[in-house]
């Protein structure tokens, strides 16, 4: 086993936080409390703080480390399909496309929020009924991440969990790598 550094602390942090306010407000508060609109700024501060580190963080937190290409995607669906094991070290190409994804939809839940707050939009059925589909949408979203993550966890005999958690990816030995 080799073990890869990858993670850095703000990244991790961003990971879990995120995770701890988009679980209490789509299943702990109530939809228009104080408490709710609250923790949707959080949300918002925190997809703001990514889009920054993203910009100026270490190599694995870069966007520009991000961006997939179609033959990555490709090559990664077929690794996937043929049952060649492949580590990347940073994200995959599929586990990016979900990271842009995620952020995207939880910006627009972030401003449709905002929206059913201001004079202009307040009662407006579809900002309402936005901000319901992108949630539902991240939900989905989220499902399928949680279960690609486990699936990639068991293909690839990296604990990817573990790996957000520490910051360390334990790759086994023999796995061909992908910076």
């Amino acid at each position: 086993m080799t073990k890869h550094r990858i993670w850095d602390p703000l990244v991790r942090l961003f990971h879990w936080t995120l995770v701890a306010a988009f679980v209490a407000n789509a299943f702990l508060t109530e939809d228009e409390s104080k408490l709710h609109e609250a923790v949707g700024y959080v949300v918002v501060g925190l997809v703001a703080f990514r889009l920054v580190w993203g910009l100026i963080g270490p190599r694995h937190a870069r966007f520009a480390s991000l961006f997939p290409t179609p033959k990555a995607v490709f090559e990664q669906v077929s690794d996937i399909a043929t049952g060649r094991r492949a580590v990347h070290l940073g994200h995959t190409p599929l586990g990016a496309l979900m990271i842009f994804n995620l952020l995207a939809t939880l910006a627009g839940i972030g401003a449709t929020g905002y929206m059913m707050t201001t004079n202009a939009y307040w009662g407006t059925e579809w900002v309402e009924e936005m901000h319901e589909a992108l949630v539902v949408w991240a939900e989905i979203s989220i499902i399928a991440h949680v279960a690609a993550v486990i699936w990639e966890s068991r293909r690839t005999g990296v604990n990817l969990p573990q790996a957000m958690v520490t910051g360390v990816k334990t790759v086994p030995e023999g796995a061909r790598i992908v910076e």
